[in-house]
């Protein structure tokens, strides 16, 4: 389709702001409305609210009435929504209803749609289907390592026998204590149980990208597992996340496994520190990097691909723009799609990559 696409884009956090930068640069997509939240950001142009010095003409609203009412074609919706579901599908699917199309980076579940809960999938599928729209959510990791480069490492082994897709980083330059520092539990005692480590959680974020890779390779799985551990600090850490006082929560590891036979054959698994003294006992990115995106094929040939983000700029800052960019860049092909809730393997690889060069 020709033309540029009109576009949304909802929150202007750690995300958001990566976004709105991208939707005002890009010559293929006009934004036409900001939703943010907070006095402070309710009237001010874009273009001040992503660091950009010339003015969009685009303001801030917290009104959504008036953003339905701009006939957008898509929304990018960035708004956190892990601790606040049903506001986020109420959110999302009005937009639906009204047949604008969504690509996000929120209700994180929905990366792997088909193995998402009712209550979460099938209000967004009856919105899409009353307004003829297309919602799509992804990110890096749950999203790309274990959807897209996860693909093509097994692509290069004639026979795999077990598959790792890894994040393996250091958090403590990312300055966000008060979502993803307390749902790790960072900065907490070791008998504190953060939210991401109540039981089931751990599975419901990454177990459906382990039963769809599964059903990709065509393996039936007999359990899906998860662990988790942590590892308490004896000096105190100092870092753009928190300060961390001795004998508290200073990294993590934990991982979601599919089992078949009895062993682990697709295994999710993240380790998370807060600097690079946190767990030295614990594995490391390569080459001393402070971050990566891994994935390992135990095969015929084994496979090892490492994906970097932030090359130039700090890591963590790299980790959302990446983000961010997994739904701008799939605004073309999902406005296109037919309506419905999309996964990574509906779209073709290159459909995140059209409109990158500019």
């Amino acid at each position: 389709m020709g033309g540029k696409r009109r576009v949304i884009q909802f929150s202007t956090g750690n995300v958001g702001v990566h976004a709105l930068r991208a939707l005002v640069g890009r010559p293929d997509l006009e934004l036409v409305g900001v939703h943010a939240n907070g006095a402070a950001k309710i009237g001010r142009d874009a273009a001040e609210l992503c660091g950009l010095a010339e003015p969009t003409g685009v303001t801030a609203t917290d009104d959504i009435d008036a953003l339905l009412a701009l006939n957008a074609d898509c929304v990018v919706y960035t708004s956190q929504a892990e601790t606040r579901p049903r506001a986020a599908i109420e959110e999302i699917a009005g937009f639906l209803e009204a047949g604008v199309n969504v690509v996000g980076t929120s209700l994180v579940w929905l990366v792997a749609p088909h193995h998402a809960d009712a209550w979460l999938r099938e209000p967004l599928e009856r919105a899409c289907r009353t307004g003829g729209a297309t919602l799509y959510v992804n990110g890096i990791d749950p999203g790309f390592s274990g959807d897209t480069l996860v693909h093509a490492a097994l692509s290069l082994s004639t026979r795999a026998t077990a598959v790792t897709v890894q994040e393996v980083f250091d958090y403590g330059s990312y300055d966000d204590a008060e979502f993803t520092g307390a749902s790790f539990g960072f900065g907490t005692t070791p008998d504190h149980t953060p939210i991401m480590f109540s039981p089931g959680v751990l599975t419901s974020l990454w177990g459906g990208q382990v039963r769809t890779l599964a059903e990709g390779l065509g393996v039936e799985l007999d359990d899906v597992r998860e662990r988790h551990e942590k590892w308490v600090t004896p000096q105190p850490i100092d870092c753009t996340m928190m300060t961390v006082q001795p004998g508290r929560v200073a990294a993590v590891r934990f991982g979601v496994e599919g089992v078949a036979d009895g062993r682990a054959v697709i295994t999710m698994e993240h380790v998370n520190r807060l600097t690079q003294a946190a767990a030295p006992d614990w594995i490391y990115p390569p080459e001393g990097r402070p971050g990566v995106h891994r994935v390992v094929v135990q095969g015929d040939p084994g496979v090892e691909i490492n994906a970097h983000v932030g090359i130039g700029i700090d890591h963590n800052q790299g980790g959302v723009i990446a983000t961010a960019a997994r739904a701008v860049n799939a605004v073309g092909a999902v406005c296109d799609a037919p309506a419905g809730i999309l996964a990574a393997h509906d779209l073709r690889p290159a459909d995140h990559l059209r409109g990158t060069m500019w």
